[in-house]
């Protein structure tokens, strides 16, 4: 038979020795009092702080986005109304400016066509001047072509007589 020495008699772990357990129940009690202390007076109102001080900086931060959505809107609302304001704007100047090129090219064909009837009165007044001189031509070329084609063949006349001829010839 072997004889045991007392360290090896002795369980190997101390907080699995019942006769300990008083002892580590104590002081388990002890640390736990002592870190609810510690965390209730020093670790837990910090955080609370920084837990409050988080929700006010995100409720103003979201009052602040709120307000910078109200301004977008407006903003937008001033945008949209500008933007029809310049559109109104845009087609007033083109109807002025349509209603001003049609006026001046109103005017550029009263005056064309006022100097289209005054050439014209000119051209007639031409015309008929050429159309006089041309007929007293074809009468000279007449009187004169009677007068040879008469005395072509042997006979006289005379101006008088000729011209009469003529005359009568050329009002049909």
């Amino acid at each position: 038979m072997a004889t045991q020495t007392p360290a090896a008699s002795a369980p190997g772990m101390p907080q699995l020795d019942f006769s300990t357990f008083g002892n580590q129940i104590f002081w388990l009690v002890v640390a736990l009092v002592a870190i609810y202390f510690v965390l209730s007076r020093m670790a837990l109102p910090r955080i609370a702080s920084v837990l409050a001080e988080r929700q006010g900086t995100i409720t103003s931060d979201i009052a602040a986005a709120e307000d910078l959505k109200a301004k977008a809107l407006d903003a937008e609302a001033a945008y949209e109304k500008a933007l029809v304001d310049a559109r109104a704007e845009a087609h007033r100047i083109v109807a002025e400016a349509k209603a001003e090129i049609q006026a001046d090219l109103d005017a550029a064909i009263a005056k064309a066509d006022a100097e289209i009837a005054a050439k014209s009165a000119e051209s007639e007044k031409e015309i008929s001047a050429i159309r006089a001189g041309a007929m007293d031509a074809v009468k000279d070329v007449a009187k004169s072509t009677a007068k040879e084609i008469v005395a072509a063949m042997g006979a006289t006349a005379d101006a008088r007589s000729i011209t009469a001829a003529v005359n009568a010839r050329l009002k049909g």
